[in-house]
């Protein structure tokens, strides 16, 4: 397996994934399916050069930041192309943020340029406000009536040279940052070097998906979303494989529609789709015959839910776990040797450890928080280092998570070790809580968090029914006290019509708690 030692000391990202396959005779094969048409290897090669030499003659420099803020599809992985190989950071944020997030991540980046497109221009108009650093909008698309600082992309790249010669840099350069989600504060950036996404996509993309030149990989999650860019835009022109890529937000309908339409081999999913899929009306004579690989991660899976995607449509799913802290998925189960319930086993390279809360390890069959050895593991959280030091400590990351593991080494998930609620004098996991009424026949979706009575922490139980059930908090209660122990069960339920989630589709803890 490719190790840091093995790369060479000076490599350009843009060379290694995208520009290689114009030298293995992958030019006409098709690299992004889109709206508009196929684009092709040559096709975006040359629009990621347009765009790196538009970037260079504003004056983009090496290091520097351009923020990537625009809906799926060719613009947004020419334009992530185009900033790597003149040495600029990447750094891409969801394209339907309200104004003030937009003006978190212009000021926090510190961005020079930001290419954005129709959906954002006017919110990023007015988001810009006040932010000195922030000296070109680059407008994908339709770019009518521009103002002064403004630049036309489409125009601009179709007058610029499709030749570049990508910038060299050290395998140990800052080339690409990747955000938290924000679901439990401001999102911050980790801060990752040229080596890691192509370690990781080595030993996961490679070694664990084994993806190759016939797939077509078609993403859920936006590809603003580190899971789902390296997944959709990044490891597929890894091996000459093509990506399904749109910039309407994912609904059931068109998802059924662009399966039938590209026939993708991989699925990259999360939860919440794949229960919205199941219950959309005629989801039964929808044909996902042509997938062999259905992954999931960014929430935990549920094992009712994957026992009821296998039962509809015969596909086993590749629960995995990843962060924006080791760069991507860490563990996954393997096509052939999935256990349900679990993350999975450590992805090749990668190592784990469970500890207790004094960080002295502990033995299989205990729940600990799980630290990971991962070398792509970024370099510290950007502007932070207090966060940097209680998270980067020597070779290991801590995630935060608290995990099982077996005899075999599948990871199970406990939830986050900060949202542990002691309920009379004991500690709860809410994520063994949500697991367990996840499997009443009347709750499509279930969220625990803590309230107050007299004094005393509580779980309180937020859940999502299923189309035609009411709620009966009773029996919620005694289905949780049957197959727990009696302290874990909730002392309130209440329904909602929908859980609040983050842009990446987690449950935003701080809007329910709220």
């Amino acid at each position: 397996m490719l190790t840091h030692a093995d790369l060479p000391e000076r490599l350009n990202l843009t060379d290694w994934f995208l520009h290689r396959n114009l030298a293995n005779g992958n030019r006409e094969r098709v690299a992004l399916h889109t709206p508009e048409g196929p684009c092709t290897y040559a096709e975006l090669s040359a629009r990621a050069n347009q765009i790196g030499n538009v970037l260079r003659e504003l004056g983009i420099r090496r290091e520097e930041r351009v923020l990537l803020v625009l809906g799926d599809g060719t613009a947004f992985v020419a334009s992530w192309f185009g900033a790597v190989a003149i040495g600029a950071v990447a750094a891409e944020v969801y394209t339907f943020l309200p104004t003030k997030d937009l003006n978190y991540f212009l000021r926090y980046t510190g961005a020079r340029a930001a290419i954005v497109d129709a959906t954002t221009l006017a919110a990023m108009r007015e988001a810009r406000q006040g932010v000195e650093t922030l000296e070109h909008l680059l407008v994908a698309g339709d770019a009518p009536d521009l103002r002064p600082g403004e630049v036309a992309l489409d125009t601009a790249a179709d007058a610029a040279s499709p030749d570049l010669a990508p910038l060299p840099v050290s395998k140990d350069d800052i080339v690409l940052w990747k955000f938290t989600t924000g679901s439990t504060g401001s999102p911050k950036a980790a801060v990752h070097l040229a080596h890691a996404p192509i370690l990781n996509f080595e030993a996961y993309g490679r070694e664990v998906l084994g993806l190759g030149p016939d797939d077509v990989v078609l993403p859920v999650p936006k590809l603003f979303f580190g899971y789902a860019r390296d997944l959709a835009a990044l490891y597929p022109i890894g091996v000459g494989a093509s990506s399904v890529v749109y910039p309407e937000r994912p609904t059931p309908e068109l998802l059924f529609d662009l399966i039938e339409r590209h026939r993708p081999t991989v699925l990259v999913q999360v939860p919440t789709m794949m229960r919205a899929m199941l219950d959309h009306p005629g989801a039964a004579e929808r044909d996902l015959s042509s997938i062999t690989r259905c992954i999931s991660s960014g929430e935990a899976l549920p094992p009712a839910l994957a026992a009821r995607w296998t039962e509809l449509y015969g596909l086993e799913t590749l629960e995995a776990i990843g962060s924006c802290e080791c760069y991507h998925v860490y563990a996954s189960n393997r096509p052939g040797a999935v256990r349900p319930g679990t993350v999975g086993q450590m992805v090749p390279g990668y190592e784990a450890a469970i500890v207790s809360p004094d960080g002295t390890p502990l033995p299989d069959g205990e729940i600990g928080e799980l630290h990971v050895r991962a070398p792509t593991a970024a370099v510290m959280y950007w502007g932070d280092r207090l966060k940097s030091q209680r998270t980067y400590v020597g070779e290991w990351v801590r995630t935060g998570d608290l995990f099982e593991r077996d005899a075999d080494g599948y990871l199970s998930s406990h939830g986050r070790a900060d949202n542990l609620l002691k309920v009379g004098g004991i500690w709860v996991a809410p994520a063994e809580i949500e697991h367990c009424l996840a499997l009443h026949p009347d709750v499509a979706e279930c969220a625990v968090v803590a309230f107050e009575r007299d004094g005393l922490t509580l779980p309180r139980a937020v859940v999502v029914l299923r189309e035609g059930a009411t709620l009966d908090a009773p029996a919620l209660q005694k289905f949780v006290k049957d197959r727990l122990s009696p302290h874990k069960y909730p002392r309130e339920v209440v329904a909602v019509d929908e859980l609040p989630k983050t842009p990446s589709g987690k449950l935003d803890r701080k809007r329910l708690e709220g």
